[in-house]
């Protein structure tokens, strides 16, 4: 019995060596989670970031009522719906904390660290009276849905990716907000200004939290992002913050950079340039400028061209302000910036992105989302410590299957135990022993798996 028990929880207290290592509780308690009485916000946090790989979500796992867990739903609630808690900080103090003590003495300091730059949905697509609930155009399936714009920076190294900060974006437009702010907040709160923030255009915030990233000494020199983020104005204000862009480019009339004394578009300085012959997969580079910084002087930057692989006759643009790179390193370098729809799609289709919690509060969808970056952040660092050759993914699954298999061989294993205890009523000791042997030799191989510890037990 003890062995199954040992089993039931390696999950448990793998998660709870993590929490410990990484000072889990610590950080909470420096990022405004406090409670005065009753279970603490780490004991509440651990149970959160286990419930994913429980197959079931918080209602149902609560409505079981199973006597597991020694609090009620309003627990769970009133930590997520507070709007006292700072979890930016907390993702920030966490991420930071694992980069710079554990994956920076990992990395190579020839290794060029980035920073990625997306959005994504979050759906909530069936929702009518979610706070801040915005009209949002998904770009994947070309239409609009209801939900919010993830926007997310995420920290590589080139071989692990980490989430550092976020913001869940309405509108600015008040046309296409279905509900509005919670009158009721208390404008002194962190949820305030992150409802505040969330009706804000995006490149603003954007450069907002490149600057909050950098002053918790996460290092890297090149931030990586696509075509939404690729105008001048984000690209100069980038720079400020001592980082150089590389990023996509989409041909756009508005967009304009000049090229010897005339001012032409994507496609215009794409004719103009000679171009390399036969099958070359880098067609042709060429330095322009941007504009003038705030010091009147022109800010340079190269283009790339590169052949589409998906379209015949097609080309794709790639610019990078540090134009001492080479045509090839620009390339590569931008490459990584899937890593970040790598992440993207592991939250959604794994970690329950927008899925778990059914609640309508901003602060809670805040929570959830920064619950959910925790757990990948724990799985990547499984993976990177054993160099393991298997995907998130895979190693999602294994934890799941870890929990539902134990729970199953631990009840066979109260079976085997009750049906012990009543032999030893009518039998002697010697011949439970021989009984009970006989009888799980008599079982079908998966039952006899998991019982072969009985053969062990004094």
């Amino acid at each position: 019995m003890d062995t199954i028990i040992a089993q039931n929880a390696e999950l448990e207290d793998h998660v709870s060596i993590f929490m410990k290592q990484y000072r889990i509780g610590t950080l909470l308690k420096r990022s405004n989670f406090h409670k005065s009485k009753g279970i603490s916000c780490a004991t509440v946090f651990r149970f959160l970031l286990l419930l994913v790989f429980t197959g079931k979500n918080l209602y149902r796992t609560l409505q079981a009522d199973t006597g597991e867990y020694p609090y009620k739903g309003d627990t769970i609630y009133r930590f997520l719906n507070n709007a006292q808690h700072n979890w930016r900080k907390f993702l920030l103090l966490f991420s930071s904390g694992i980069i710079k003590e554990f994956l920076k003495p990992l990395t190579s300091e020839h290794r060029d660290d980035v920073l990625i730059i997306d959005d994504s949905l979050f759906s909530r697509n069936r929702s009518k009276a979610v706070e801040l609930l915005a009209r949002v155009y998904d770009h994947v399936e070309k239409k609009y849905r209801r939900g919010f714009r993830m926007l997310t920076i995420g920290w590589s190294d080139g071989a692990t990716f980490l989430p550092v900060a976020f913001s869940l974006l309405s509108s600015e437009d008040p046309g296409n907000r279905y509900v509005e702010m919670n009158a009721d907040i208390d404008k002194r709160t962190n949820g305030y200004m992150r409802r505040r923030e969330s009706i804000k255009k995006a490149t603003d915030i954007l450069v907002s939290l490149l600057k909050q990233v950098r002053a918790y000494g996460i290092s890297a020199k090149y931030v990586l992002c696509d075509s939404w983020f690729a105008y001048p104005k984000v690209i100069k204000e980038i720079l400020q913050c001592n980082l150089h862009t590389i990023c996509m480019l989409k041909d756009m009339p508005t967009l304009r950079y000049r090229y010897n004394g005339s001012r032409v578009t994507l496609g215009s300085l794409y004719r103009k340039i000679t171009k390399k012959r036969g099958r070359a997969k880098i067609l042709a580079s060429v330095v322009v400028d941007i504009g003038p910084n705030e010091a009147g002087i022109p800010i340079l930057a190269k283009i790339v061209f590169v052949r589409d692989r998906n379209r015949k006759r097609q080309w794709l643009a790639l610019l990078s302000t540090d134009i001492t790179l080479s045509d090839e390193e620009i390339v590569r370098l931008y490459g990584k910036r899937w890593d970040i729809e790598v992440f993207f799609r592991m939250c959604k289709s794994y970690l329950k992105l927008a899925r778990e919690f059914a609640s309508r509060s901003y602060d809670a969808m805040v929570a959830h989302t920064t619950i959910v970056f925790c757990r990948y952040i724990m799985l990547a660092i499984q993976k990177r410590i054993h160099d393991d050759p298997r995907t998130l993914g895979v190693i999602f699954f294994s934890y799941c299957e870890e929990i539902r298999d134990t729970g199953f061989a631990e009840t066979l294993a109260l079976l085997m135990e009750l049906l012990q205890n009543h032999l030893q009523r009518y039998l002697p000791v010697e011949n439970i022993r021989e009984f009970i042997s006989i009888f799980i030799a008599s079982l079908p191989l998966f039952f006899r798996a998991r019982l072969q510890f009985l053969n062990c037990e004094s």
